[in-house]
């Protein structure tokens, strides 16, 4: 069966949505888009797309099986029950909305109608968090305790209606939502404390540089840190496990693990060792033969697998890979975010 697809919001991740789906999902055909700006609109007709002249027009023509909705962040509720109610199965954007309760009302007019939910959580697929995972799943490095994931740049302010509070604009939406779903992914348990620092830097309406701190039930913490006036990147992630410690660089995955080795036991000496950090025990340099480097493992990485899972839902009755559930945790973890912020303080909670 062919899949015919509209995409509501024909900016730039929409013409990623179009051209990934036009070159590797053959079972889904783009057909049209609806966009209220007309260069968007134009844009889509260079594309070779029907251009609808109203969302009714849209919700109304019964060759659309699926919808895109690739909008502001504050139209993704209203748009998502519009079309679910219209009949079509609906992926929505990050994030999936401005906060748990709204996207609980989305949730509703899925199992009310039937219609297939889901989310673009593409970074699910991101090599660098694939990496991790795998290393994290296979016990490479022993019993995870502390990770940091980290992106950074320098160029500034959030750019267009990602500075706009009324948007559901800041970093904490933009990119924090698709770290928060990474770090829930590693560990698919309850988080029961948060801790906010969000900064508005360049912005009078929204934080565009914040660093989070996150503890699930294990005792496992993560730090996720997302700046914009960084001028001295860190490593994009860092894990600290009982048996070894994993880097991974940056975007290209460059890192390695260092671990120890089974025979490498270390002797302790009474003496003082004397480093560039004063005399010190503790802190001295770890004698080279206790431990080993290794490589980062292999992982296959491709982010259509996300439209491939969707038309297998469709067609196959597979499981589906991006749940509502899942996001409808990272929500209540971003709600609480805010709250932490707003009280300036770590809150105990549990999600």
């Amino acid at each position: 069966m062919k899949h015919r697809l509209a995409i509501i919001g024909y900016g730039g991740m929409a013409g990623w949505h179009h051209q990934n789906i036009k070159e590797k999902i053959p079972a889904i055909e783009v057909v049209g888009a609806y966009d209220v700006r007309e260069e968007a609109n134009e844009k889509a007709r260079e594309n070779g797309l029907k251009v609808y002249s109203s969302l009714a027009e849209l919700l109304g023509d019964k060759r659309i099986d699926l919808v895109t909705i690739a909008t502001p962040n504050d139209f993704h509720r209203g748009l998502s029950i519009d079309c679910l109610r219209a009949g079509k199965n609906v992926v929505c954007e990050k994030p999936v909305t401005l906060n748990a309760k709204e996207l609980e009302d989305i949730m509703a007019a899925a199992k009310e109608t039937g219609k297939l939910f889901s989310i673009h959580q593409n970074r699910r697929w991101d090599r660098d968090f694939l990496i991790v995972k795998k290393a994290i799943d296979e016990g490479m490095i022993g019993t995870p305790y502390f990770l940091e994931s980290r992106v950074q740049g320098s160029r500034g302010a959030m750019h267009g209606w990602r500075g706009h509070k009324q948007n559901g604009g800041g970093m904490l939406l933009d990119w924090g939502v698709h770290l928060i779903d990474q770090a829930m992914q590693l560990f698919p348990e309850k988080v029961v404390s948060v801790d906010a620092h969000l900064f508005s830097l360049y912005s009078d309406e929204v934080d565009d540089n914040i660093k989070l701190l996150l503890r699930f039930e294990s005792g496992t913490s993560m730090l996720l840190e997302m700046a914009t006036n960084c001028f001295i990147l860190q490593p994009r992630w860092h894990v600290s496990g009982t048996g070894g410690t994993l880097v991974v660089e940056d975007w290209s995955c460059k890192g390695k693990i260092v671990k120890l080795r089974e025979d490498g036991e270390m002797a302790w000496e009474d003496d003082i060792v004397y480093t560039e950090a004063g005399p010190t025990r503790t802190m001295a340099p770890r004698p080279r033969h206790t431990t080993e480097e290794a490589p980062l493992p292999e992982v296959r990485a491709d982010w259509t697998e996300y439209y491939k899972n969707i038309v297998d839902v469709l067609d196959r009755g597979a499981e589906l890979i991006v749940k509502p559930e899942e996001a409808l945790r990272v929500m209540k973890v971003i709600d609480a975010l805010f709250a932490s912020q707003e009280a300036g303080c770590g809150l105990k909670v549990d999600i």
